[in-house]
């Protein structure tokens, strides 16, 4: 089937899917939205990567931003990244924030906490900083998820301009990074102990990781990132696993050079699914609601360079299928997220940036 073919199916069946929802705006003039969080009560909180923490509240974006967020470093693609909320918020209050951090010489990914009280952050504090520091305001990675043990996992990007370092384990570039909500190492992350080796690696050889999700059902890490010019990639992420890139990679230079002559290399992961041409995948959400019960358990994957939403059906660990949706929409989705009202959430990645809802058509 010819790539002509392929894409025409796929808006055809992305026009019979197109039926089955309605999309409404929450909020708009965002300045480029890149994550959201859902507070109890209703209100949502949003990232800017602008460097601001914003709320919507009532249906309504409030025109002051939380006030007391560390200073990010804006510059390129970084900025202001993930929100992600204590898993006992509704008793600590606490949020998490992952973010640039650095100036125009030397940068780096960091995470810090923080007590959101009223319209304010308080009690601020940095629980980890990507080493060494990076020269390109690039490929930070950023997304955070809880594991059911109660421990963070994060992703750090290769920098850009040290790939090769993606597959050395005396660094944070191109690593998953596993932590205690405190920031501290957990004793059982698989290179505790071992020499010349950072503790806080979970597992390496990624390139620039762009969204992370745990699905309890079948105790899973789901995790993607952006190939080169093609080899966008979804992966099955597992503790000390090395997932190649970039000794393996489906993709070529941007320039149209050889990366690597080798798609498949012993003790290196295969993805479950990868992507070329490139659809430059962002955020991503397992849908387990009720408004959608034709979506159960399928995972959908915002994405940048498509315009779109791809949503994947997986059947024992594999993916069986896919549907571009919300092509109609002309934008480029930056995050996708369930909302606990079963409803989709989209982020539109633009310096007029939206927070869309996603509904059943009536």
């Amino acid at each position: 089937m010819t790539l002509l073919v392929r894409f025409v199916l796929c808006l055809l069946f992305s026009s019979a899917a197109w039926a089955q929802y309605q999309v409404e705006t929450v909020a708009e003039e965002l300045n480029y939205p890149w994550s959201i969080a859902f507070l109890p009560g209703g209100d949502m909180l949003v990232t800017e990567r602008g460097g601001q923490l914003r709320m919507i509240r009532d249906g309504r974006l409030l025109s002051q931003s939380i006030s007391g967020v560390p200073k990010a470093h804006v510059q390129g693609q970084g900025g202001m990244l993930d929100v992600l909320l204590a898993e006992d918020f509704e008793q600590s209050g606490v949020v998490y924030l992952s973010y640039a951090h650095g100036d125009r010489k030397r940068k780096t990914l960091r995470i810090a906490k923080g007590k959101l009280v009223g319209m304010k952050l308080t009690d601020v504090e940095v629980i980890f900083s990507a080493e060494p520091w990076r020269d390109r305001a690039i490929h930070y990675g950023g997304r955070m998820v809880w594991l059911p043990d109660g421990t963070l996992l994060a992703a750090n990007g290769d920098g850009g301009n040290h790939r090769e370092q993606a597959q050395k384990l005396d660094n944070h570039y191109g690593k998953s990074i596993r932590l205690n909500p405190d920031g501290s190492v957990p004793k059982d992350n698989p290179y505790v102990g071992k020499p010349d080796v950072r503790p806080e690696i979970w597992s390496y050889g990624h390139r620039n990781p762009q969204a992370i999700v745990y699905d309890a059902d079948s105790d899973s890490v789901y995790m993607h990132e952006h190939g080169p010019k093609g080899g966008d990639e979804l992966n099955l992420v597992k503790p000390g696993k090395n997932y190649g890139w970039p000794a393996i990679t489906y993709g070529i230079d941007y320039n149209g050079s050889i990366i690597s002559p080798h798609t498949e290399l012993p003790n290196m992961e295969q993805p479950l699914v990868y992507w070329v041409p490139s659809i430059a995948p962002a955020g991503m959400t397992q849908y387990k609601g009720s408004a959608f019960p034709q979506w159960q358990n399928n995972l959908f994957v915002a994405a940048l360079k498509e315009q779109s939403v791809r949503r994947l059906t997986l059947d024992k660990g594999k993916v069986v299928d896919q549907e571009i949706l919300f092509k109609e929409l002309g934008a480029r989705i930056r995050d996708v997220r369930t909302g606990p009202d079963g409803y989709l959430y989209l982020l539109t990645d633009s310096s007029s940036g939206k927070v869309l809802r996603v509904k059943p058509k009536k």
